[in-house]
């Protein structure tokens, strides 16, 4: 049962479920290294449906052994790879895209399973999106000269990505990196490796030479021994301040070249003349999408205090017709919480909101006795020094403060350590020149939100890292 916002009737919808069937989930995993799947030498780890705290497999642990024989396979291959002309190499990222597009329901319902996002997402963005930038990067394969930065490979990059967005992510990655000549050791986050495993599938079965990709999975310390070989060239990683920080003071010293995608706490701006239902949707989006584990979400929302009341009312009551639930329920809005850890934080984080005397408003919905779950939730009465304006939640959770003045927006929007993305919403287009110019943000939307393509650069400022990944700026990062 849904209620509609608006008034006290309710209507009934029926569950529109995905099938599982289409998805073959093994009991075990190993290691995808040198183009086979071999058993790890550390101990296996569970990976875990966070909508039901299923077990789904058991997952082997790299150990520094097996990084190290990764890293060698990966050594081994690139100078073939390099070698191999630009145009050669297009093909095989071109095939690479055709998979990915013929098994995206596969992966689609595998992510879902496995992230706790809503199939929805996973099917119309996540998916459709890494296929794309396999597409975009094997066209400038054989076009490296006309990049700006050179046509010379670096090497072997290491790369970590997030449990948020892993099978996107991972094109992020490996997409640019194949293409400019480079191969790849790639480790996925502890909580969802389950899609990589299945990318090193597609591997395979686009007959790419053994050694050009490998899978490592584990925890914090196989990320940590894979960055810190000596023979990585290029070290990639997306993920946490804190980690990002401590992979740049563990490589400071080495010639290893590194991008750091990092944390954000961006600020979503809507000015008095902005089209208010339209920015009602964009900060939905912005905040909600993926249960709020997005690193550029806009989970700071400034309202000019002339509309803020009405733009609240209106928000309260899109909240309020939110679906959550069932992930592979098609008509789910906002899935599972990732892990019982990032559960635990984003409880700690809102209790701390409403000690330090925010209020707290969450939308009404039942919440599913098992699993990881948390529902919309927005705080109003915050300042500046609260720790829910200051801190990355990353979670559902929306901080809502309020300005009088464009210059007052700004000088609100930059009081930040991070510096990753910004939404602005106003009808004026001299307005968003002039704001979008003076906000420290490596990525700014104008009445809109959360919107990927390939051909544009994304990256951030300050505490959110620096290098830039996607579009032109992105070979960069793997050419010397």
């Amino acid at each position: 049962m849904v209620s509609t916002g608006s008034t006290n009737e309710s209507f009934e919808y029926a569950p529109a479920p995905e099938s599982r069937g289409i998805v073959d989930i093994k009991a075990s995993y190993g290691l995808f290294i040198d183009g086979k799947f071999v058993d790890g030498r550390g101990e296996a780890f569970k990976s875990v449906n966070p909508a039901t705290e299923e077990v789904l497999a058991e997952v082997s642990e790299a150990n520094e052994a097996d990084v190290d024989a990764a890293v060698k396979a990966a050594r081994k291959a690139q100078r073939g790879w390099a070698r191999m002309p630009g145009a050669e190499r297009a093909k095989y990222l071109f095939r690479i895209a055709r998979i990915i597009q013929e098994r995206s329901r596969e992966i689609a319902v595998l992510e879902s399973i496995d992230n706790g996002k809503p199939i929805k997402e996973s099917r119309d963005v996540d998916i459709p999106l890494a296929a794309a930038y396999f597409f975009y990067y094997a066209g400038w394969a054989d076009k490296l000269e006309y990049s700006g930065f050179g046509s010379t490979p670096l090497g072997v990059a290491g790369q970590v990505i997030p449990w948020n967005f892993p099978f996107l992510m991972l094109s992020w990655k490996i997409a640019p990196a194949l293409a400019c000549g480079n191969t790849v050791v790639l480790k996925p986050a502890e909580t969802t490796p389950l899609t990589a495993l299945l990318f090193a599938e597609i591997c395979q079965q686009a007959d790419l030479p053994p050694g050009v990709v490998n899978i490592l999975t584990g925890a914090g310390s196989t990320g940590q021994a894979l960055v810190s070989h000596p023979d990585v060239d290029k070290v990639a990683f997306t993920g946490s301040t804190a980690v990002g920080r401590a992979i740049a003071q563990s490589v400071a010293g080495s010639e290893k070249r590194v991008t750091l995608e990092l944390g954000g706490k961006a600020a979503n701006i809507v000015f008095d003349d902005a089209p208010i239902d339209q920015a009602v949707e964009g900060i939905v989006n912005g905040i909600f999408f993926n249960q709020g584990h997005v690193c550029c979400a806009g989970s700071r929302l400034l309202v000019q205090e002339s509309v803020a009341e009405d733009v609240l009312e209106r928000l309260k009551r899109r909240m309020g017709t939110l679906r959550l639930g069932d992930p592979l329920d098609k008509n789910t809005d906002v899935g599972a919480i990732n892990s019982a850890a990032q559960l635990s934080r984003i409880r700690e984080l809102s209790a701390v909101g409403e000690e330090e005397g925010a209020e707290r408003w969450s939308a009404p919905c039942e919440l599913p006795s098992n699993g990881f779950w948390f529902p919309p939730t927005l705080f109003t009465g915050v300042s500046q020094a609260h720790r829910i304006a200051r801190e990355e939640i990353f979670g559902p959770v929306l901080s809502v403060l309020t300005f009088r003045t464009p210059a007052e927006a700004v000088a609100k929007a930059n009081n930040s350590p991070y510096g990753l993305s910004a939404g602005i919403w106003t009808e004026k287009g001299s307005r968003i020149l002039q704001v979008a110019s003076e906000l420290r943000a490596g990525v700014i939307w104008a009445n809109t939100f959360n919107k990927f393509d390939p051909t544009s650069p994304f990256g951030g400022y300050k505490e959110s890292g620096y290098g830039r990944e996607g579009g032109r700026h992105g070979l960069e990062a793997y050419l010397r």
